[in-house]
């Protein structure tokens, strides 16, 4: 069994999501977007599964800072927002095989887990 987790180190639920698997004895695969950008790709999983609309952290100071609230942005000018500013994504994005998750969805974590078992 193995997770990948796309985060930031300095994200507590990034963190919070690495101790989860951790503690059952998962092996991570950790993506620190402050170091290596998150693939179109594989963002492009999360947004066709949760749309990008939920993905972002509109009450978040990323997106006011960058005064998202006020343009109209098309849906791959977005995309390529969160990729140069993932601060602005409900961060953990967590993938394990087919499953998929964003922000602190433990409830998740542990479905996939008794499914897996």
């Amino acid at each position: 069994m193995e997770v990948q987790i796309f985060g930031l180190k300095k994200s507590a639920a990034t963190r919070a999501a690495e101790r989860f698997f951790k503690e059952r004895r998962v092996k991570i695969h950790f993506v620190d977007l402050a170091q290596r950008p998150i693939a179109k790709g594989e963002l492009a999983r999360f947004t066709q599964k949760f749309g990008l609309t939920a993905l972002l952290d509109v009450e978040g100071k990323a997106y006011e800072a960058l005064n998202l609230p006020y343009l109209r942005l098309s849906e791959d000018s977005l995309v390529q927002k969160a990729i140069d500013h993932p601060e602005l994504l409900k961060l953990p994005l967590v993938r394990m095989g087919k499953f998929l998750s964003y922000g602190d969805a433990q409830g998740d974590w542990r479905t996939w887990m008794d499914t897996a078992k």
